[in-house]
């Protein structure tokens, strides 16, 4: 059983870093997006206000300085805080924020367990009592971690089907697979919360799992630690074909179409780019659009009918 579980850890992690690497790819590679110029652009200098490097004399001849770590900054709160949400419904959030928090947490537990079985491997002693600050730090770390991700996480798996099955408005909005999410991932972070507080509440068994990984020696564990770590192996194969893509989706949301304020400067890549799909042909047509025209032929054409010419 012990190596069946190296062996699926190692498949899991590859699978979904390969997944979500050729997602991102995919994603990268789309065609420009539409603008969207909405002001206040968080990383303008002007952003308190709202104004922008258009109110310049001459901004085409002016540096645009881009404030990078406000933009990472707001990023970051808005995925550990989403506050949007607590302003439009405190109740959802309530629940919405440690369902989400669980999964960015449990994925950093176990990302945690695998550097502190690395300095285990290294001679570092991993523990609330050791004489080392390094296997101090990291085993409170994993504690955190692990409160955030398997009560918060059972807590907003419980609280997430509830709130969607009482607001109508969210009922609407609810598929039969956002139902089975609930349940898979509460069976997920239910397993390692009954493992943590039952049977191992220092994680020991964790640490010596990624050491055993590391070594590729299988260690003994608890049948009820072996069991939650199945299942999220499953959770990690599983995830990329969710919707929790988002959490990679919204950053290139952010970064290339909602705070994307490029000028399309003559000769300028961009230029190159939106050249390249103005010339792509239409493959439909309508009264105002005719088919064989391509997308830069359309743009300048008015798409009225050819006025009749009198006869003289």
């Amino acid at each position: 059983m012990g190596t069946f579980l190296i062996v699926l850890t190692y498949i899991a992690y590859v699978f979904i870093v390969a997944v979500y690497a050729i997602k991102v790819r995919k994603w990268i590679k789309l065609p420009t997006h539409i603008r969207w110029d909405l002001y206040p652009v968080i990383h303008e200098e002007q952003y308190r206000y709202g104004g922008s490097y258009y109110e310049k004399p001459e901004w085409w001849m002016q540096p645009r300085p881009k404030n990078t770590g406000r933009s990472f900054w707001y990023a970051l709160k808005d995925n550990f805080y989403m506050g949007e949400y607590f302003k439009r419904n405190p109740l959802y959030w309530l629940f919405l924020l440690p369902w989400h928090l669980g999964f960015i947490f449990i994925i950093l537990f176990h990302i945690t367990c695998f550097f502190a079985a690395a300095a285990m491997v290294g001679g570092v002693t991993i523990s609330a009592t050791s004489s080392q600050p390094g296997g101090q730090i990291v085993y409170g770390l994993l504690m955190v971690f692990a409160v955030i991700a398997f009560i918060g996480g059972t807590f907003g798996c419980i609280g997430m089907p509830v709130i969607r099955l009482v607001d109508r408005g969210l009922r609407s909005y609810a598929m039969p697979m956002n139902y089975f999410n609930y349940v898979f991932f509460l069976i997920v972070y239910a397993s390692g919360l009954y493992s943590w507080l039952a049977l191992d509440p220092t994680l020991a068994e964790y640490r010596m799992y990624w050491v055993g990984l590391i070594t590729l020696t299988p260690p003994e564990l608890n049948p009820g630690t072996i069991f939650h770590i199945l299942l999220f192996d499953i959770f990690l194969i599983y995830l990329p074909f969710t919707r929790s893509t988002h959490y990679i989706t919204r950053f290139l949301a952010y970064f290339k179409i909602r705070w994307d304020d490029e000028p399309n400067f003559r000769g300028s890549e961009l230029e190159k780019k939106l050249n390249m799909l103005l010339e792509q042909k239409l493959s439909w047509d309508a009264p105002h659009m005719s088919k064989g025209k391509n997308w830069g032929e359309a743009a300048v054409s008015s798409g009225l009918p050819e006025p009749k010419k009198d006869n003289v």
